[in-house]
């Protein structure tokens, strides 16, 4: 897939589609992007706005269109759906957005039967599963945005914590992007130290405590950013186009994309963030790190509460 000819559908115009076709095309990942929303003219006000920028940067065509107009799009990126209102989780949207992407998926898959899907609709992990389902696309093909930004935001916490620098850290998070998501401290290093003897060697306690103090700072910030401006947009489109690079350039990153389990430590016929090769082909495979004992007991849990909301679905 040559960067200059990558085309890419964005199904969503509003603040998170909007802001991830912007994103995209300050990095110039594509040479076309499509912009696809029920609102027509929220497309094509959104789509003409990011097209005034495109003469300063080069061959970039930017356009709102119908699902025709996505016909062989190399990748697309699922943004639309209803989001969550603050005060409700992700889980509580899924009954309303899974009749969105009974619609959605098959128009998709009708003019772009070779695409990549990336979701990022919540909540993510089960709408990928739902899309994977629907599409009937080989596993590699369907990934979700996963807890790629959940990690980004474990880093700036660590970085804002003991001032240190986002390059030196080295952090992942897996499971589901939301509650019951699963830091994994266990593979967490500074300068490529493991961060317990890390700060140990500092002389700084890093203590049971502090981490899950971190962690439940990780969790709760997105509610917070809703709760100050009703959405989330910048963190996630970033996010994505981090994901899309991957792809485009056919990287193998190790990415915490949301992806199905199928096995792996212990868990099956569910989609979640899990340490991803991410490249051309999409998820190449999930890697089985070695994790604590206590960090798979909650990636279980995750798991298992996702699934349960799954058997309660009508998904095909």
């Amino acid at each position: 897939m040559a960067i200059n000819n990558a085309k890419i559908s964005v199904i969503g115009a509003g603040y998170v589609g909007s802001t991830t076709a912007y994103a995209l095309t300050l990095q110039k990942v594509a040479s076309e992007i499509i912009l696809v929303d029920t609102n027509k003219d929220k497309a094509r006000a959104e789509a003409l706005d990011i097209a005034h920028a495109t003469s300063a940067l080069g061959d970039i065509s930017v356009s709102p269109g119908s699902y025709e107009d996505t016909k062989d799009s190399d990748i697309v990126v699922i943004t639309a759906g209803i989001g969550p209102k603050y005060g409700e989780s992700r889980l509580d949207i899924v009954n309303k957005n899974l009749k969105v992407f009974k619609s959605m998926v098959p128009e998709i898959i009708k003019y772009s039967p070779n695409a990549l899907l990336l979701v990022v609709s919540n909540p993510v992990d089960i709408l990928t599963y739902v899309t994977y389902k629907l599409s009937g696309f080989p596993k590699s093909r369907v990934l979700g945005s996963g807890t790629v930004l959940d990690t980004l935001r474990l880093k700036y916490a660590i970085e804002q914590k003991y001032n240190l620098e986002s390059k030196d850290i080295d952090t992942i998070i897996i499971g589901e992007h939301g509650d019951s998501q699963v830091a994994l401290w266990s593979q967490t290093t500074i300068h490529g130290i493991g961060i317990d003897s890390y700060f140990k060697a500092m002389n700084k306690e890093f203590q049971k405590e502090i981490k899950s103090e971190i962690s439940d700072e990780v969790k709760k910030s997105g509610y917070d950013i809703l709760h100050g401006k009703g959405y989330t947009n910048f963190g996630v489109a970033l996010a994505v186009s981090r994901i899309i690079r991957a792809v485009i350039y056919d990287e193998n990153a190790l990415l915490p994309v949301s992806s199905l389990y199928t096995g792996e430590y212990g868990i099956e016929d569910i989609c979640l963030g899990a340490p991803c090769m991410v490249g051309e082909i999409g998820v190449r495979r999930i890697f089985q790190i070695p994790i604590a004992k206590e960090e798979l007991t909650q990636l279980e849990t995750s798991a298992n509460s996702l699934k349960s909301l799954i058997k309660g679905l009508n998904i095909i």
